[in-house]
């Protein structure tokens, strides 16, 4: 039996028969959902196929553009490397779109058919990859529904070319595409008739369906703690909801839940007060009266007045009412509230209630905006959450590199001439081409660094064919009016294909029908990237979804992307990586998330040089959680409101409370409590050394010891059981009884601290006849209210922290596959009773009694390391590691004997990191096993020239290796 019979085998064995049995992932049966709770799509699985294959056939009932969307970018890969593709799809029901078949049909690699019968209905993907094939098999269609978020379930399986399966899938594919229609120009042009009377037939008997206007799922339960805040005396709330997911609505419910007789809606713009008036006429018709307060235009004696900050806060005009006149004020935008125009109406009306309304009330120029609604939050929904609740178009977004004119790439210092290139036009062009829009019409909005480069970009874009206008904040409001209107209109004549500006359409501004946003500049604010992405997410009719093409170049902020497009604002440079790395499966929805090469490799660059902990951005965001919470924030607040990682904080100081005292100017005795250096020095380790969320027994017997001072041994084995489904042994309960006293972590060899020159002891706790029993400096700490909530506070963020990552099917010896760890870390999960890392650890070592040795692995060695420390260590594919000893080592040296003896008895972790730009903690990878007959004696060249000898092994890695963090690892940047 040839290797790939035996791989095959081995797979057939582990989908059918045992799951343990070893096996490479490509070829393991694999049941395919989609599962937003897990992060998994049928989409990647598809990808992932299309990107390893030599040749590919689908057959689908029904293909839609989203669903090419979602592709476009792999198979655009497919077409640059010629690898050839067959495409069969129905026209059953007439669902499959033309738009979608003139999309697929410029693929010059792709043969594109379509089967006209009734009954034609069949979903199937087929990947040929040398002489194996992987066959998908079940309910997903070629549309982003079916390949991201419909409860569909798929079978994948391999099988060789002489296989049964294989001849009878290919023969069936074979027989229905040489029976079936060629899609061509003429096809489409005739198709697309019968798609239009069949989409014209269906949008009039919804038409005929007239449904009266109603909160969606979101204003629901904010109007229902609007209540609830009202119901205990609140008569001010801030609404925090993202762009299009209908604040607007929601104001006008409120007010007419409350039955409101008068009420004012402040706005920073005219065109949005007249928005924010029609909205309202909607849903109370003609049981109120509406007036204009603008400008020349001053109605005072509506009900309900809709009104510009600029012309309401004149000393004059606020005059025209009582300060009780109005039941109910509304404040669009009140992220602006700061301004001294607001305050003046802010301070002179008292309505009965308050509601300011933003996407974004977090600000950095030191103006607290909660403080203005007593930091009564009423709801919060941000992108992320919106799309989940699909109240806004999903979105389909390529972050594509930026050209390098004459050699050289666009930076944040880029010159004009750059950024106004024809080379740069083209660039532009060409990829508005390949990625195009819902419908074929763009109508887009181009987001420049410059004014000058948006008047040059839309001159040059005209002299191209295009039609599009560039805005600046020197636009009266009757030109951006003009634009708006001329980039919705469905005259062909006069419609803007693209409006190019800087950032005056950041907020504010309702454009539904805008299907494409560009941008063209650095991301230096996840807030601008957030507002100038919303542009495109409101819904419209017939609006499929929004298409986003951004331009990186080499910006220093362009970690802010995956911050921005993922809403994760912890600054965690771990967590970043992963969402790069995972893209689509960890968006929301059937919204995509596509990078190229090159632009994923900037990412990560600057993710890895990112400082995260520079003292002003730590310390703006702590007084943005200080101003939303109106409070001095803990730890877990960070946590629980999503904001920095707390542990940046922590990094910095030592300890939370170090900061807090550093931050806030404070002393103990501003707390009316004496901390002695001892006591700030034990808080300080507990931060660093115990509660850092890498292992969590510890953490956990300390919060049992912060609330009990004898604990019995088994009642925390049992709690333990019921929190996380194990035991910990009794090897691990006497380690953490060390690690609790910092005998693992030492600072000197006599087991002493020393704070400020001062020599102590450590007593935390003891075993003593099955129970743990709290030590004096515990104790101590109890007993000062101050540094028991700092503590109890940091041991609840590690319980927090490892919650998050924990998951029991990746457990295994202490350790959580694919999450990272420092060596430190490593070997106090191995319950080592002293930190051997200040001995030279270097990529292995082995424990006392020759039964561990965890293996270091930098993956991609740094050039300006010296010659025997370039070891080769390679994958060789999911399931085998190709790995060098250190130098100067023989197939005789005992450490590899150790190895050779294959013995159960020597466990094995293997930790990966990728490169040393990723710091100093490394990812658990799994457990390895030596081959037996793989152990070869080599030799590495020296910097001298002379040959020093290694010897190189073979590993078995148990389980095999997960796509993502293996394709992240091994592929370089």
């Amino acid at each position: 039996m040839d290797y790939l019979g035996e791989d095959l085998l081995k797979s057939l064995r582990a989908g059918f028969i045992d799951k343990t049995v070893e096996s490479k992932n490509q070829y393991i049966p694999r049941i395919l959902t989609n599962n937003k709770n897990l992060g998994v799509k049928v989409l990647s699985t598809i990808i992932s196929e299309l990107k390893s294959c030599d040749r590919f056939w689908f057959s689908v009932a029904f293909v839609t553009n989203s669903g090419v969307q979602t592709l476009i970018d792999t198979l655009k890969e497919l077409e640059d490397k010629n690898i050839e593709g067959r495409i069969l799809v129905s026209q059953y029901l007439n669902f499959t779109q033309p738009e979608a078949l003139k999309r697929l049909l410029k693929f010059k690699n792709i043969k594109l058919k379509i089967n006209t019968a009734d009954n034609f209905h069949s979903k199937g993907y087929l990947f040929q990859n040398s002489n194996s094939y992987n066959l998908i098999v079940g309910s997903s269609n070629l549309t982003s529904n079916a390949l991201c978020v419909n409860k569909e379930l798929n079978l994948k399986v391999s099988a060789s070319s002489k296989s049964y399966i294989i001849e009878r899938a290919l023969h069936e594919f074979n027989y229905e595409f040489d029976n079936s229609f060629e899609v061509n120009d003429q096809f489409i042009a005739h198709y697309e008739i019968i798609y239009k009377k069949t989409f014209e037939a269906t949008k009039k008997a919804n038409e005929s369906i007239v449904l009266p206007v109603t909160p969606n799922l979101m204003q629901v339960e904010a109007l229902r703690n609007l209540d609830a805040l009202r119901n205990k005396g609140k008569s001010k709330a801030l609404l925090i909801s993202a762009t299009g997911t209908g604040k607007t609505y929601l104001s006008a419910f409120d007010v007419k839940k409350l039955n409101s007789k008068k009420m004012l809606f402040v706005v920073h713009r005219e065109n949005i007060a007249k928005a924010a008036l029609e909205t309202f006429k909607q849903i109370f018709g003609s049981t109120r009266t509406y007036g204009f307060f603008s400008g020349g235009k001053k109605d005072a004696d509506s009900d309900f007045i809709f009104s510009t900050i600029q012309t309401i806060s004149k000393t004059e005009n606020l005059e025209k009412f009582s300060k009780e006149y109005f039941d109910y004020i509304v404040i669009d935008e009140t992220h602006r509230a700061g301004a001294n125009s607001y305050h003046s109406a802010l301070n002179y009306f008292k309505p009965k209630f308050l509601l300011g309304m933003t996407a974004t009330p977090e600000r950095t120029d030191g103006e607290d905006i909660f403080s203005l609604y007593d930091h009564n939050i009423a709801y919060e929904i941000r992108l992320q959450k919106a799309l989940e609740e699909n109240i806004l178009s999903p979105f389909h977004y390529f972050g594509v590199s930026d050209i390098e004119v004459n050699g050289v790439v666009l930076d944040d210092n880029a010159d004009f001439k750059y950024l106004a290139s024809n080379e740069r036009v083209n660039r532009i062009i060409e990829k508005i081409k390949l990625y195009s829009s819902d419908s074929g019409v763009i109508r887009g909005l181009v987001f420049c660094s410059r004014n000058d480069e948006s008047y040059e970009l839309s001159r040059l874009f005209n002299q191209n064919g295009f039609k599009s206008v560039a805005l600046s904040g020197n636009s009266s409001d009757s030109d951006r009016s003009s634009a708006i209107s001329r980039l919705e209109s469905e005259n062909d004549e006069d419609r803007l294909d693209y409006v190019f500006t800087v950032d005056i359409f950041n907020e504010g501004i309702d454009i539904p029908k805008v299907n494409q946003v560009i941008m063209l500049r650095p991301t230096q604010s996840a807030i601008i990237f957030v507002q100038q992405l919303g542009r495109g997410l409101r819904k419209a009719d017939g609006k499929e979804y929004l298409t986003v093409i951004d331009f990186i170049g080499n910006y220093a902020n362009n970690f802010m992307i995956p911050i921005a497009l993922f809403g994760d604002t912890s600054y965690n440079k771990d967590g970043l990586r992963k969402l790069i790395a995972n893209g689509s499966n960890l968006i929301p929805g059937t919204s995509t998330v596509n990078f190229d090469k090159i632009s994923r490799d900037r990412i990560y660059s600057a993710i890895d040089s990112a400082k995260f902990s520079l003292a002003k951005d730590l310390s703006n965001d702590y007084d943005l959680l200080k101003f939303k919470i109106g409070k001095i924030p803990m730890m877990m607040d960070f946590v629980n409101f999503g904001s920095r990682d707390p542990m940046l904080y922590v990094d910095s100081k030592k300890s939370y409370l170090n900061y807090v005292m550093h931050k806030e100017k404070i002393t103990s005795n501003d707390y009316g409590y004496v901390f002695t250096q001892p006591q700030l020095k034990l808080i300080e380790l507990f931060s660093n050394e115990i509660n850092n969320g890498k292992r969590i027994e510890e953490s956990y017997l300390l919060k049992m010891l912060m609330a009990n001072d004898t604990v019995l041994i088994s009642d925390f084995k049992s709690q333990f059981n019921s929190d996380y489904g194990y035991i910990p042994t009794e090897q691990v309960i006497n380690s953490c009884v060390r690690n609790l006293n910092f005998l693992f972590v030492t600072e000197n060899s006599n087991k002493k601290m020393v704070a400020s020159g001062v020599r102590y002891s450590i007593d935390v706790c003891s075993l003593h006849d099955g129970s743990i029993i709290i030590g004096k400096s515990l104790a101590e700490i109890k007993t000062n209210l101050v540094l028991k909530e700092y503590l109890i506070d940091s041991i609840d963020y590690a319980l927090k922290l490892y919650s998050k990552i924990y998951d029991k099917t990746l457990f295994s010896n202490g350790f959580i596959k694919y999450q990272k760890y420092s060596r430190k870390d490593v070997f106090r999960i191995l319950n080592w009773d002293e930190n051997p890392v200040a001995q030279n650890v270097g990529g292995y070592i082995f424990n006392k009694d020759k039964t561990q040795c965890p293996i270091f692995v930098n993956y991609h060695k740094d050039d300006s390391i010296s010659s025997t420390t370039k070891y080769e260590d390679r994958f060789i594919n999911n399931i085998e590691f190709e790995w060098m000893s250190k130098s100067n080592r023989k197939l005789n040296s005992p450490e590899i004997l150790e190895f050779s003896k294959c013995s159960s008895n020597l466990y094995t972790p293997l930790f990966i990191k990728k490169s040393n730009d990723e710091g100093l903690d490394f990812y658990y990878i799994g457990d390895l096993t030596p081959i037996a007959d793989s152990f070869e004696q080599r030799f590495m060249v020296k910097d001298d020239g002379s040959q020093a000898p290694v010897v190189n092994v073979r590993f078995v890695v148990s389980p095999p290796v997960e796509d993502t963090i293996y394709n992240y690892l091994t592929n370089a940047h």
